[in-house]
């Protein structure tokens, strides 16, 4: 039986959010910005330590808030699905603290007003554009230690320009997800082969 996770992808407009998925799934990259104004779901399937899953990634276009509630979720097309996808990808720009800030606002709502235990749901935070690295509003380290310590989260930078870390921050969370899914559930899945990070095959 293949087992389906939804991930949905959230950031701030321009950040890179459609690149990062485009680059995982057709590995290609288009210099010209196009704002994503509607939400769009692709369906890869992955092999990670020899389970396949069929992935549900919802590119959710700039929301102003996390839906608090289902009916605000199904009030707003573009937050369908949202409230009970089984992890998130926020994406911020490193040269953007405006970006971080934002994450940091939808983070902290998620875990207030997620359905569910909201400290289970894999989080993963992504520092994208980082071929502009020395443009960085915050040294990498002091990013990584709030996301991890304080936040609770994961955290990957990448560049969706280059495709450096994209297949990396999807494997992360994949290992993150199985792993929880395995303590919820009391599946027999082998968590040292679901987080080992060297076996990721899209197709």
């Amino acid at each position: 039986m293949v087992e389906t996770l939804s991930i949905a992808v959230i950031g701030a407009p321009g950040v890179g959010k459609t690149s990062i998925i485009r680059q995982f799934i057709y590995n290609d990259f288009s210099e010209v910005y196009t704002p994503t104004r509607t939400r769009y779901v692709y369906r890869p399937s992955v092999i990670l330590n020899g389970n396949m899953y069929e992935l549900k990634i919802l590119d959710v276009p700039p929301i102003s808030s996390f839906p608090s509630s289902s009916s605000q979720e199904w009030l707003d097309l573009r937050c369908r699905g949202v409230r009970n996808a089984n992890a998130y990808i926020l994406v911020y720009d490193i040269c953007c603290v405006e970006s971080f800030e934002y994450v940091k606002m939808i983070r902290q709502q998620i875990v207030e007003h997620r359905e569910g235990s909201s400290s289970e749901v894999p989080i993963l935070v992504v520092g994208n554009k980082r071929d502009l690295q020395r443009q960085r509003f915050m040294p990498r380290r002091a990013v990584s230690v709030l996301v991890k310590k304080t936040w609770k989260c994961g955290y990957v930078e990448c560049s969706a320009k280059f495709n450096w870390h994209v297949v990396l921050l999807f494997k992360e969370l994949l290992g993150i997800a199985v792993a929880r899914g395995m303590r919820q559930n009391h599946t027999a899945i082998r968590l040292q082969g679901a987080l080992q990070r060297n076996r990721c095959t899209i197709m």
